[in-house]
Order: C-alpha cells, then sequence, then structure tokens
C-alpha cells in the first residue's frame, strides 16, 4: 500500500502501532526505543517527535544502546539498508589505502571499544570519517560512550527528519 497523501507527522501519528513501530526500528534498531517512542504518539509536531526520541535515547540501557548499534555496518564496509548506503555515500569510490586503513582503524576501535565505530556520516569522505575515527582511539571508554550516543542522535534525527518527508512509498510491513 502506497502513502500518496503522506502528510509528515500527521500520517506517522496515524499509522498502526505496528507500522509505527517498524518505521521507527528501520531509524534505529534498538526494539525499546522503537517502542517507546511510538507509544508517545502523537505528537503533532516533528519537534516534539525529535525530543521524545532523543530523550528515550538518553534514556537507554548499555545493552539497549548495543541493540542500536548491532543495526549499524561498520563505516567502509557495504552498507545493510538504504539509509546507511546514503549516510556513506562519501565512502563510495575512495581510494583503496583509505579502505584499508578503514578497516584496520575499525577492527582497533572495536577491540578497545567492544562495538561498532559510529559516527554520523552525513556523506562526508572516507578520508574525513578515518580522521575522526583515528582520533576517536584515544578516548576514554566513557568518553567515547558518551560521543557515540550523541553521534547515535544525530543519525536518528537524520532518518527521522527522512521518514516524515513526503513520499510516495509503501507502509512498512505490519508484523
Amino acid at each position: 500500500m502506497l502513502r500518496p497523501h503522506w502528510r509528515g507527522i500527521t500520517s506517522f501519528d496515524e499509522l498502526t502501532p505496528q507500522q509505527a513501530i517498524h518505521s521507527l526500528y528501520a531509524c534505529c534498531s534498538s526494539s525499546i526505543w522503537a517502542l517507546r517512542v511510538a507509544a508517545a504518539r502523537p505528537f503533532g509536531d516533528p519537534e516534539r517527535l525529535y525530543a521524545t526520541a532523543d530523550r528515550i535515547l538518553a534514556e537507554l540501557t548499555e545493552a539497549d544502546l548495543d541493540e542500536a548499534l548491532e543495526g549499524h555496518p561498520r563505516i567502509g564496509e557495504r552498507p545493510t539498508s538504504a539509509a546507511s548506503m546514503r549516510e556513506q555515500s562519501g565512502v563510495t569510490g575512495a581510494d583503496e589505502s583509505v579502505l584499508a586503513d578503514l578497516r584496520t582503524y575499525n577492527a582497533q576501535y572495536e577491540d578497545r571499544f567492544g562495538h561498532v565505530y559510529l559516527v554520523f556520516a552525513g556523506g562526508r569522505p572516507a578520508a574525513e570519517l578515518l580522521a575522526i575515527l583515528r582520533q576517536r582511539l584515544d578516548n576514554d571508554a566513557e568518553t567515547e560512550r558518551r560521543i557515540m550516543r550523541a553521534e547515535l542522535a544525530k543519525i536518528n534525527r537524520s532518518r527521522l527528519e527522512r521518514m516524515l518527508e513526503p513520499r510516495g512509498e509503501p507502509y512498512p510491513e505490519q508484523t
């Protein structure tokens, strides 16, 4: 079924609970985040959605946050979703030496922090994302976790904004 008359936040507020959860889970792979944001509807205003999404993200447990990270591919690896593909578009066609360095430093990062390097890529070039990665390797675990949560909030916000854009695309399948 297509959304021929998608009206942003109004249409989102009118989704069934299953459709809303599915749409939100596509933005952030934390099931509790998707459930809690969906349960807070109706929003009536995009800014209320964004504020609620940020608040709920800030309240996630470490385990919930780890679940959210599982939905993100490594920077420089083949993205698994259209959203990740858009976000990592600046990595496409990068020099092989930069991609090799990304693989090396991604592995170091994961060994050091125990999770994937998460950054709001936003189409930035591979060399810039690599420089950020190298810099963040110097962080202590607590600082890095705080930065990673802030980066996840940026990614979620971008994906939520895109979700609300008027488009004729299918409603999410009911689960």
